[in-house]
């Protein structure tokens, strides 16, 4: 069976060359990063080289970036690591439940936490946040592209509200990185998270930004890693698959693969949209990433729609991989003001680096007769069907 696999903000297949690259540090490079003898100095210089390439990707100085082991320790370290009883944080209500769950539980320390809302295509309103902001905000912590929807945040006008009030922001851009240009400069960003296997590197690998100056207090205790920011021994072949992952990323700017991924979206889109009654894309006509796509199928199940094309050898998603099995509705689309059932009738299209037009064609010759025969079954699309005759 041929198979096409489109869930990839949950998690990005290895690439070849990041494989290559990180495997000679499972056998013959395998010392401790902290050592001082030939073993370990080897690969102190490969965690160091890999520093500078998420650096790069991030257009951030190498000594900035902390590795971490994925983006939800990245994202707990931004924000534990600067909050304490009495502050106040502001988020949104539609971030990634490593933001969302740690946001909840300051609250039970002694923290106040302001969500704001969003549009119905996914945006924050910038005065809005401005008029969160109070004399005990230390954090603005909002997230550049959403997981669910790709759709992007204005980051640079936050980092500049955040600047102007003197507040720390930081961003999870863990969906971001690899597929929209960064610069946490031109984001005025005082700290921001990536995840390894968003990337086309392994899981259990990520990173977080941290600007010059900015003081964080360590999650974890024990040794000096990561200039005291995060103790324990470093994951080498993990972080050296990063760098490298980091380096493709980056060139994927140059090389048309970024570009060619939002072709392959906008073809799906297009095509859906035209053969596909009842159905539209969630966050439309927002900036998003060019590699997703979220649109509902209106009198279906999405979660039926996803055992559906998985017979016939295609990965879809009807959100993040992390809320999976839930039987409540997505929290993103419920906060852009979907009903609860057109949310359950909604699904994620993600690609990567390694989809191809043969995926696509497979993909536009199954969805819409897959979505057809869910319908034939559906008592809610009968209803709709005797309405409209």
């Amino acid at each position: 069976m041929q198979r096409a696999y489109f869930d990839n903000n949950a998690t990005t297949p290895l690439l070849p060359d990041v494989l290559e690259a990180m495997h000679p540090y499972f056998l013959d490079q395998f010392g401790n990063a902290s050592s001082i003898h030939h073993h370990g100095q080897q690969t102190r210089a490969a965690v160091e080289k890999a520093r500078e390439s998420v650096a790069d990707l991030l257009g951030a100085r190498a000594s900035e970036i902390v590795f971490t082991s994925g983006g939800t320790e990245a994202d707990n370290l931004a924000i534990f690591g600067l909050v304490k009883p009495g502050d106040h944080v502001i988020t949104s209500t539609i971030e990634h439940s490593a933001v969302l769950n740690t946001c909840r539980h300051l609250e039970t320390q002694g923290c106040e936490v302001t969500y704001l809302p969003v549009d119905c295509e996914g945006l924050i309103d910038l005065d809005e946040l401005r008029r969160a902001i109070r004399s005990n905000t230390k954090l603005i912590s909002i997230m550049w592209a959403n997981n669910e929807t790709g759709v992007l945040q204005p980051v640079s006008e936050i980092g500049r509200i955040a600047a102007e009030a003197d507040v720390y922001f930081h961003t999870d851009a863990i969906q971001a990185a690899g597929k929209v240009r960064i610069d946490v400069h031109e984001a005025g960003c005082d700290l921001l998270s990536i995840s390894g296997h968003k990337i086309h590197a392994p899981q259990g690998v990520g990173a977080l930004y941290v600007r010059k100056g900015t003081l964080l207090q360590p999650m974890l205790y024990g040794g000096r890693h990561e200039r005291m920011r995060r103790a324990g021994t470093e994951n080498v072949p993990g972080i050296v698959a990063l760098g490298k992952a980091a380096e493709m990323a980056k060139l994927g700017f140059e090389d048309g693969s970024v570009v060619r991924i939002g072709e392959m979206r906008d073809r799906i889109e297009r095509t859906v949209l035209q053969q596909i009654d009842q159905a539209g894309v969630n966050g439309r006509l927002a900036a998003r990433t060019p590699n997703t796509t979220n649109i509902y199928f209106d009198c279906i199940e999405g979660e039926a729609l996803v055992i559906a094309l998985d017979l016939k050898g295609i990965a879809v998603s009807t959100g993040a991989a992390c809320s999976s099995g839930t039987i409540e509705p997505s929290h993103v689309l419920v906060a852009m003001g979907l009903s609860g059932e057109r949310a359950r009738a909604s699904m994620r299209f993600s690609l990567g680096k390694q989809n191809t037009n043969e995926d696509v064609d497979l993909l536009l010759n199954t969805v819409p007769a897959t979505v057809a025969r869910l319908r034939e079954i559906s008592p809610v699309y009968k209803r709709e069907a005797v309405k409209v005759g």
